[in-house]
């Protein structure tokens, strides 16, 4: 057996070992997601960015309005030719917030299921700051999250910019915890045996943080887990915490530009008087504040600028006592297992699989 040469310098991945990779020169990229994202135009060079955390919130306003347009559209040319599937029952309904303002819930429910089933309260992505539980992408989510037998309701929260903005923290996250305990005051309109929060990327934030607003209301016991994927959770996108090693390696993979996303997320906080406010940032939560959550589940994504942001949050979870997992899907970029379900099916299904084993187990308390 050959013996390692310690001379030879290590080659870190991504950005670490070479400051100029790209996504696309990734070795560790899935070859099937390279193909998706030239099939769709995902690769392209961008110019300097139209806005940074220096631009005034009217300008950043302005410029999410047109992004959220540009991601609509992106998720139209994957999704848009997608139909509804008619095993799915999908009912509405509208329920008052904590400002009396209106919030529409979309409730997914495998067809002719008359048995109690695992509920999933939904909240989609888009960094707090943009796009509609009603894109082609979410509801296909939902389908697919109820087929699988789960009872899943959507969020229509509000946003911290865009068509459903803009409202700043804590207005979404208060829609959230509303449909919370709507979700729960009607288990048996619903015929859930118990709730798991699921949401990815600004969803993943919105699910954590509203568990963690449940603790602090003292209504942790109707919340039975919490599945995040790829969360945004640690505010640290300029002054970048190099106990985060991922926002160094895979910073603009796959569009996933860190310094625009810390431009938009001022749009959340926009006094920024909530910068250490685990309800909106919970990587700051404490050990008091995480102890007795419920079990958590954490899927990252190996070519993700925030996938060491789950990690970190689980590693505070276990060192808190409260029983929590993760895992990495290998390959993919920022919320990819979601995004791809024609060109990798199996990963979109293994995802779909994950939530449906942890709902399943932890609805039976285990």
């Amino acid at each position: 057996m050959n013996q390692p040469d310690f001379e030879k310098p290590v080659l870190l991945p991504g950005k670490l070992g070479n400051p100029k990779m790209r996504i696309e020169d990734d070795p560790r990229l899935d070859p099937r997601l390279l193909t998706a994202l030239r099939k769709y135009g995902l690769l392209k060079q961008v110019g300097p960015l139209p806005v940074t955390v220096k631009s005034s919130i009217l300008d950043l306003i302005d410029f999410c309005i047109q992004a959220e347009k540009g991601w609509e559209e992106e998720n139209a040319r994957i999704y848009g030719h997608v139909k509804p599937n008619p095993e799915v029952v999908v009912e509405t309904a509208v329920i008052r917030g904590v400002d009396d303002n209106e919030i529409k819930l979309f409730i997914h429910r495998p067809k002719n299921s008359d048995s109690n089933l695992p509920g999933i309260l939904y909240l989609h992505g888009g960094g707090m700051v943009m796009l509609s539980t009603t894109g082609p992408i979410y509801r296909q989510w939902r389908d697919e999250l109820a087929l699988s037998g789960l009872v899943t309701v959507g969020v229509e929260f509000r946003n911290a910019g865009g068509r459903l903005g803009p409202h700043p923290f804590p207005a979404g996250l208060n829609d959230c915890f509303a449909a919370l305990s709507w979700m729960h005051k009607n288990k048996s309109f619903l015929k859930v045996s118990g709730i798991v929060i699921s949401g990815e990327s600004g969803g993943g934030n919105l699910a954590i943080a509203t568990c963690l607003k449940a603790k602090q209301a003292n209504l942790l016991a109707v919340v039975q887990g919490v599945y995040a994927q790829a969360p945004i959770l640690a505010n640290a996108y300029i002054d970048k915490d190099p106990t985060i090693p991922s926002l160094f390696e895979c910073d603009g993979y796959a569009g996933m530009d860190l310094a625009l996303v810390a431009a938009l997320t001022k749009l959340y906080d926009p006094k920024q008087i909530f910068s250490f406010d685990p309800l909106a940032w919970p990587l700051f939560a404490n050990k008091e504040l995480l102890r007795g959550l419920p079990p958590h589940y954490i899927s990252v994504n190996e070519l993700d600028p925030h996938r060491d942001e789950g990690i970190a949050y689980v590693r505070k979870l276990l060192d808190a006592g409260v029983q929590a997992s993760s895992r990495t899907i290998n390959g993919t970029h920022h919320v990819a297992d979601m995004k791809f379900r024609k060109e990798a099916p199996d990963i979109f299904f293994d995802t779909i699989g994950s939530i449906k084993s942890f709902a399943d187990r932890v609805s039976r308390g285990l």
